[in-house]
């Protein structure tokens, strides 16, 4: 018995390691769904302490970075699938936000809307690849879907966020 408590111990060192190393990574990523701050790091914190409360069961310590990305996705997924409340001070926030640059502002609302409007497994892989720049086969491991599953996914997902771009701006591609 004296062996699990050592594995745990080992496993939580390792995941606790790989939190703070990806934490922005992690942040950006719920970020990148939830669009407040405060959301974000809520899951992110959740997410980093049911790493740590489970960690006895990462089953190969080489897979710790991949296992952590996908419990941070699945705080993300639950997320939505709670009833949300906006606070008065949410909406006041949003409302009183400046933008960058008009063009900048505009450019941003059309790929959030499109990137929404994707399916959150497929918004997922979007992001893993173009914005957290992973490899299609890291973005398997994280999802736990095959390659091939991966490349058709994101190519079916370019194509629907360039139509719904296209139509949004007027502009033909």
């Amino acid at each position: 018995m004296q062996g699990f408590g050592n594995k745990k111990r080992s496993n939580e060192k390792i995941i606790e390691q790989v939190i703070l190393e990806q934490y922005n990574q992690y942040y950006r990523l719920a970020y990148s769904y939830v669009h407040n701050e405060a959301d974000a790091c809520d899951i992110v914190q959740s997410g980093a302490y049911k790493a740590l409360r489970s960690s006895h069961t990462l089953h190969s310590q080489q897979y710790a970075a991949t296992w952590v990305y996908r419990i941070m996705l699945n705080e993300i997924f639950s997320y939505f699938a709670k009833p949300q409340w906006e606070s008065y001070e949410y909406l006041q926030e949003e409302k009183g936000k400046e933008a960058q640059s008009a063009e900048d502002s505009y450019r941003n609302v059309d790929l959030h809307r499109a990137l929404d409007a994707l399916s959150p497994q497929d918004k997922a892989i979007v992001i893993l690849r173009y914005f957290e720049d992973k490899k299609l086969e890291e973005i398997a491991d994280i999802l736990n879907l095959n390659v091939s599953t991966v490349k058709s996914r994101l190519y079916r997902s370019m194509e629907k966020l360039r139509r719904q771009l296209s139509e949004e701006t007027g502009i033909n591609q």
